[in-house]
């Protein structure tokens, strides 16, 4: 697909079996389904050629929007990062404190 500057594609690719790309297939076979069902033909049986092509073209969708989605959040992390290095003085690191400094003495109250 094009709308993945080249830049984005030294990622590495996301996983076959994603979220997006199994909800948009189920969308697409189930849109098979329905256009079987607004034809008044049996939606399971008929049209099985239809209901596979939805569902690929809807795997094929959710595969590329999330390399897409995996490319923005990529870019952001690194834009976060440079701003880090650019401004050390805001991210200053914390003082170590052990677990009794934070909590408060514990009193029983009988």
């Amino acid at each position: 697909m094009g709308f993945i500057p080249d830049e984005g594609k030294g990622l590495p690719p996301p996983d076959l079996v994603n979220p997006n790309s199994m909800w948009l297939a189920g969308v697409g076979w189930c849109t098979a389904m329905l256009q079987n069902a607004i034809n008044h033909r049996p939606p399971l049986k008929s049209g099985a050629h239809r209901q596979a092509l939805m569902a690929t073209i809807g795997w094929f969708i959710g595969y590329h929007l999330t390399k897409y989605e995996n490319y923005v959040h990529a870019k952001l992390d690194r834009d976060m990062n440079e701003y880090m290095k650019l401004h050390p003085e805001d991210f200053a690191p914390k003082e170590k404190r052990t677990f009794a400094e934070i909590v408060e003495p514990f009193i029983p109250v009988r």
